[in-house]
């Protein structure tokens, strides 16, 4: 089981960037899924995601702003980021807690996983 994001770049203050995340393997559901980031010197934060119930919910100055949504599949999730600022540059990360079945049949449970971070720099 893995999570693959992309989409992370550099743009100017105002731009749009659209980060994707794409959970694979043998998973059975996701419990919840979305976005946190990092910014230097900074603690990771919770950017957007979705419960199970399909709730969307963002961090404050994500409101307005940047729009979670995901496909039919719901293994996969989308951020739009618009008009960002340049406290938005941070490492964004893509998370979820999933329930999988192992090569051997086991079930696991409300496993948390991690993909690897894609940069944003918003420049002035």
């Amino acid at each position: 089981v893995q999570l693959q994001a992309s989409g992370g770049g550099l743009v100017q203050a105002g731009g749009s960037l659209r980060l994707s995340c794409t959970a694979s393997g043998s998973i059975l559901s996701i419990n919840h899924m979305g976005w946190y980031r990092q910014a230097p010197g900074k603690e990771r934060e919770l950017v957007a995601s979705f419960t199970a119930g399909g709730t969307a919910k963002y961090e404050e100055s994500a409101k307005g702003r940047f729009t979670i949504s995901r496909a039919n599949t719901k293994n996969t999730v989308y951020l739009q980021m618009n008009s960002l600022e340049l406290g938005d540059t941070a490492v964004y990360y893509c998370n979820a807690e999933m329930n999988y079945r192992n090569n051997y049949g086991q079930i696991y449970s409300g496993v948390d996983y991690w993909g690897k971070g894609t940069l944003v720099t918003v420049s002035s």
